[in-house]
C-alpha cells in the first residue's frame, strides 16, 4: 500500500506505524547521516538502534565507507553507545574481500584505496599492493619508461576511496585492468561529500576515472548493488520481504532497497530531503521513481516513541 509512496511516517495513525514496525525482522541502516555524523551520534539514534536489538530484530550497519575495517567501525559504534555486534557491521572493504574470496582469487590485488581495504584483504589471505602515496617524481616519461614495473602476479584491481589518488595510480590501475582477465572491483560509486565550505569528491569520481581510462566497467560491491543483499542472505539468512533499509541518500540506500525488495525509510539528516522525493514522484522516468522511499522521517530518533 505504501510501497515507494514517499509517505511521511508520522502522518499515519499510531496503529499503522506500529504495524509497520512489526512488519520487519531485519534492519539495515546506513551510518553517516543516519545514525552518526562524523564522530557524533545523531539525536536519539543509539536509543532506536538499541531498542530494535532489544526487540529481537537483526540490525546491520551497512556503509559504503571503505576507509575502515569492521573492527574499526565497531570501536566507533561502541564509543557512540550503539550495542551492535561485530557481525552487524557490513562495510564495502569487507565486501570486496568477500567477493574476491567467492571468486577463489589467489593472485595479488592492486588497490587504489585505504588501509581499511588492505586489512580486510589481509584478513582473508589475499595479497595486495598499492596502499599509500604514489607521486610523479621526475615527469611522465621517466615514470612510464623507468619507474613503471607492473607486477605479473596482479589479477585484480580494487578501487575505493583514496586520498592519495594520483596520476601514477591511475596509470597502474588502468594498465592492469586493460587485461580482460584481470578482475575489476569497486567499493562504491558515491559521487561526493558536500561540506559547508567545499565539496570532497567521493569514491565514485575515482572509480569513473579508472573506468574511463580502462574502457571497462567495474563490478560494484557496495550500495545500491544487490551483492550486499546476496551476502546477507547467504551469511545471515536475511529475508528481503521482512527487511527495512534506512538511509539518507536515495541513489544508494533507497535504491538498494528497491533493487533487493526491502521496505525503505528515508531520514532527512543527510543528503536527500522530502523535496527531492516530491520531484521524483512527479517524474515519468522509471529510474527516478525507484529513488522514492516508502516512508520519510525527519530523523531516526523520531521512531523512539513508537518502539516502547
Amino acid at each position: 500500500m505504501y510501497k515507494q509512496s514517499g509517505t511521511r511516517l508520522q502522518s499515519l495513525p499510531k496503529e499503522a506505524i506500529k504495524a509497520f514496525i512489526s512488519s520487519f525482522d531485519t534492519v539495515l541502516t546506513d551510518c553517516d547521516g543516519v545514525i552518526w555524523l562524523f564522530n557524533d551520534a545523531l539525536e536519539g539514534a543509539p536509543n532506536v538502534i538499541n531498542r530494535f536489538l532489544e526487540m529481537g530484530k537483526k540490525v546491520f550497519f551497512v556503509t559504503n565507507n571503505s576507509t575502515k575495517t569492521r573492527d574499526e567501525f565497531l570501536v566507533k559504534a561502541r564509543q557512540l553507545n550503539f550495542n551492535i555486534p561485530r557481525d552487524g557491521i557490513i562495510s564495502t572493504a569487507y565486501l570486496v574481500a568477500q567477493y574476491l574470496k567467492s571468486q577463489n582469487f589467489t593472485k595479488t590485488a592492486y588497490v587504489v584505496g585505504s588501509t581499511g581495504v588492505a586489512q580486510e584483504l589481509d584478513a582473508v589471505g589475499i595479497k595486495n599492493i598499492g596502499i599509500g602515496p604514489d607521486v610523479l617524481q621526475n615527469g611522465l616519461a621517466s615514470f612510464v619508461n623507468e619507474e613503471l614495473k607492473p607486477d605479473p602476479n596482479v589479477g585484480a584491481v580494487v578501487v575505493g576511496f583514496d586520498e592519495h589518488f594520483s596520476f601514477p595510480k591511475l596509470i597502474r590501475a588502468c594498465s592492469y585492468a586493460d587485461n580482460p582477465e584481470c578482475l575489476f572491483v569497486a567499493t562504491n560509486t558515491d559521487e561526493r561529500f558536500p561540506l559547508p565550505h567545499c565539496v570532497i569528491p567521493g569514491t565514485g569520481s575515482i572509480v569513473r576515472c579508472v573506468e574511463t581510462a580502462a574502457e571497462r566497467k567495474a563490478f560494484v560491491v557496495g550500495k545500491p548493488n544487490p551483492f550486499m543483499c546476496e551476502t546477507l542472505i547467504r551469511e545471515h539468512g536475511v529475508d528481503p520481504k521482512r527487511t527495512l533499509m534506512i538511509g539518507d541518500r536515495c541513489n544508494t540506500d533507497i535504491l538498494l532497497g528497491a533493487n533487493c525488495g526491502f521496505q525503505t525509510l528515508l531520514v532527512e539528516t543527510g543528503i536527500h530531503k522530502e523535496a527531492d522525493v516530491q520531484t521524483w514522484l512527479k517524474s515519468s522516468d522509471p529510474e527516478e521513481r525507484k529513488l522514492v522511499p516508502d516512508f520519510i522521517v525527519s530523523k531516526l530518533g523520531d521512531l523512539l516513541d513508537y518502539l516502547n
